[in-house]
């Protein structure tokens, strides 16, 4: 009985191990920017308009 019981405790502890390390991957994916969206990201927080020689923030 000992060893059914040991068992379903590390099916449990594996199950929730998994799913923290689930949730976890998904905020970090949500928080970061991908490398090739960085620039739209950064036009998107500053609008910058362009002139000759010098970028303007609005």
């Amino acid at each position: 009985m000992q060893p059914n019981r040991n068992r379903k405790i590390f099916i449990v502890v594996f199950l929730v191990f998994t799913a923290a390390a689930i949730l976890l991957a998904v905020d970090m994916g949500r928080r970061t920017t991908a490398p090739w969206n960085k620039k739209k990201q950064i036009m998107r927080a500053i609008p910058v308009e362009e002139s000759d020689s010098i970028a303007v923030v609005k």
